[in-house]
């Protein structure tokens, strides 16, 4: 069971991943400096992104099952509010330093760290409903 909850945990915070970057694509591209088709829409040349950023959400599931476990995270709010600290206390700083200190600009900072919160609070949520 416990691997079905970090699969399904891990797929749910990736789908909200897909639809938070194809509703910001345009200006993520050009926060990002991503190549863009004629539409504006990021140019990928291998699907080796996706493929990664699914393995991070199952690694990133999977420790995150670990950690609730062992300090007794149990109902869907507990998962919800650990999964939302998670996300903006651990998950979005390293982000935003690592960007800092390449010298991201600032959009660039706020798309990819509401992604790193929002979608470690839908995994939370997820982790415990099984």
């Amino acid at each position: 069971m416990g691997l079905m909850s970090v699969l399904a945990a891990a797929f749910a915070s990736y789908a909200f991943g897909a639809a938070w970057y194809m509703t910001l694509s345009r200006p993520w591209a050009a926060a990002s400096g991503v190549t863009v088709d004629s539409d504006g829409k990021p140019v990928m040349k291998t699907p080796l992104p996706f493929i990664i950023a699914f393995v991070a959400a199952v690694l990133a599931a999977g420790m995150m099952r670990h950690i609730f476990a062992t300090s007794g995270v149990e109902s869907f709010w507990e998962g919800l509010v650990s999964g939302f600290g998670l996300g903006l206390f651990i998950a979005a700083p390293w982000l935003l330093t690592c960007y800092a200190f390449a010298d991201r600009p600032e959009r660039l900072m706020l798309i990819d760290g509401g992604y790193a919160t929002i979608g470690s609070t839908i995994m939370g949520g997820m982790l415990t409903l099984f």
